[in-house]
């Protein structure tokens, strides 16, 4: 497998592999700047075709920071493995994150994030936004790039195959007919819906970002606020109904 590189926004670069058995793009998102920051690890067996595409934009050893949303394989799965050859290099996440899954699994003692702190990593300034359950897990925890003003939005907006890197398109329809598609399968309620989801949604909206950075399927440039919102009625109507929970 090889890695596509596209800058989707200044200094922010979009690392895409499609994975044939999977049939989807497994996204990962470096940001170039003084103290370079990665989003999603990607899988551990994957770890080399990541770095090598690392490789071509920064010193992969160089890097500082790696952020995730939820502990899952293609988010962190490969956290130890840029532990090893990054010295400097530690894992942020929530509080939840650090006690219950990264204080055991990273060899190195990862940075704990309060919901709303601001990172800056040199011209950019990474804010961290605690979102349980959204897009699942109760670590779960986005990043908003203030400077690019730039959403890693992790799964939110899934979509499968092999899409273009980048686009202007609609995506919420793309993500609506993978949710329908998948409500019966053996991947249904991924993605749970709470009491929370819709104002956690409704937070995300309120950043007006400009470009979705998506893990799965291209990212999005324009009105991202409109986007987030159209997305929450979609699981409002698709989720809170099927799974029986607060529409609240």
């Amino acid at each position: 497998m090889q890695s596509t590189i596209t800058e989707i926004a200044p200094d922010l670069y979009r690392i895409s592999t499609f994975h044939p058995d999977f049939g989807i793009q497994f996204n990962q998102f470096l940001i170039k700047d003084t103290e370079p920051f990665l989003m999603h690890t990607g899988f551990k067996k994957m770890f080399a075709t990541t770095q090598e595409a690392v490789a071509s934009i920064i010193d992969p050893t160089k890097l500082r920071w790696i952020g995730f949303s939820h502990f899952e394989p293609d988010e962190c799965g490969a956290l130890n493995e840029w532990l090893a050859i990054a010295p400097q290099a530690q894992a942020l996440g929530s509080f939840v994150g650090a006690m219950v899954m990264l204080n055991d699994f990273a060899d190195r003692a990862p940075r704990v994030l309060a919901d709303g702190e601001v990172l800056a990593i040199g011209q950019h300034r990474l804010r961290f936004l605690s979102t349980p359950q959204v897009p699942h897990g109760w670590d779960s925890g986005l990043y908003f790039d203030e400077t690019t003003r730039t959403l890693l939005c992790s799964d939110l907006f899934f979509q499968p195959g092999d899409p273009e890197p980048l686009t202007g398109a609609d995506i919420v329809s793309q993500a609506k007919e993978a949710i329908q598609g998948g409500l019966t399968g053996p991947m249904a309620k991924d993605m749970p819906y709470t009491p929370y989801t819709d104002s956690t949604l409704r937070r995300l909206a309120a950043l007006a970002p400009t470009t979705l950075a998506t893990m799965h399927g291209s990212s999005f440039r324009g009105d991202g606020q409109k986007a987030i919102l159209e997305l929450a009625m979609v699981l409002k109507d698709l989720l809170s109904t099927s799974e029986g929970g607060s529409s609240g």
